[in-house]
């Protein structure tokens, strides 16, 4: 039997156990607490509820939400939470039954309710085709689509509106502020929309083409009119043959950087950087100053199209 199993084996162990021994969470005292799934969410949740609510979270900064498991601490934040919002990245697939077996009284919110998915695909498209998909099974979520919602800035709306519902079904003594705070979120959702827009300046591209490792950027890509080329298919590393022809299509169109995120290997990248002439740039999907990071990435996208 292999470590990972091992492990996922042992932890599974743990939560029923948890659920055995451990006390039924008490009513509510103080702030609502709330568990998210990723550090994005974090942000999105404190920017409606401001310091009605104490947030957890289960992916923290550097993990993988295609591959983390919760530790035990994790599982006691849980054991007291009224709410957990869910955004249908790859985890919540194994591991959102045992939480809700861990905390029964734990209302489960699907915070990307009403927002159509982007389809993944099944094969890596050539890059030298006219048009190129940017959703691969990589980032298929619990659903089997792209998951990434929560980077493109009106999408994040129907996030913080599906939130803010949650937290006054929950909480009604505080909608009025709930209400405010969201219409304050939305207004700020609605100027680094056009920020964003401004920065990537269409008059002043040359290309419209993104070369990144991991496709997480579709969403993005897909809002502010750029095309995603992605080198990692099914959640595999390109093979040979597909190395040759994103380098040849990479050299063809003058990409000058390929994006990688802090998760994942950059050995793969790094060799075909070296090879056309590139720099690996470091942009992170999952991290915690929401507003901040988008606004960095799309000037890193900008130099990239110039």
């Amino acid at each position: 039997m292999n470590l990972t199993r091992f492990y996922g084996i042992a932890l599974t162990c743990i939560v029923a156990l948890l659920f055995t021994l451990w006390p039924r969470p008490l009513p509510a005292e103080g702030p609502l607490r709330v568990t998210v799934s990723i550090l994005p969410q974090a942000y999105f949740v404190k920017k409606v509820a401001k310091d009605l609510v104490t947030v957890s979270v289960m992916v923290t900064g550097g993990s993988n939400p295609a591959t983390y498991e919760p530790k035990p601490t994790q599982m006691t934040d849980l054991a007291r939470s009224r709410l957990y919002f869910t955004i249908d990245v790859p985890f919540e697939a194994s591991w959102l039954d045992k939480f809700k077996v861990m905390n029964p009284n734990m209302r489960v919110v699907h915070t990307d309710r009403g927002i159509a998915k982007r389809h993944a695909s099944a094969h890596l498209h050539e890059p030298s085709a006219a048009s190129v998909h940017p959703a691969q099974k990589t980032t298929a979520g619990s659903s089997g689509t792209d998951p990434h919602i929560w980077l493109s800035p009106p999408l994040v709306k129907k996030i913080a509106q599906n939130t803010a519902d949650a937290l006054i079904q929950s909480d009604p003594d505080h909608q009025a502020a709930y209400e405010e705070n969201l219409w304050a979120f939305e207004m700020e959702l609605d100027r680094l929309d056009q920020r964003i827009r401004d920065i990537l300046d269409e008059g002043s591209r040359k290309r419209s083409v993104i070369l990144v490792f991991h496709p997480s950027w579709g969403y993005f890509a897909d809002r502010y009119g750029l095309k995603q080329v992605s080198m990692e298919c099914e959640g595999k590393s390109p093979s040979a043959m597909e190395m040759v022809q994103l380098t040849r299509y990479a050299k063809k169109t003058g990409i000058d950087r390929i994006f990688v995120q802090p998760q994942f290997s950059r050995k793969r990248a790094e060799a075909m950087a070296g090879q056309i002439g590139a720099q690996v740039v470091i942009v992170d999907p999952l991290s915690e100053n929401w507003e901040a990071n988008l606004i960095r990435v799309a000037n890193q996208f900008q130099k990239a199209l110039e």
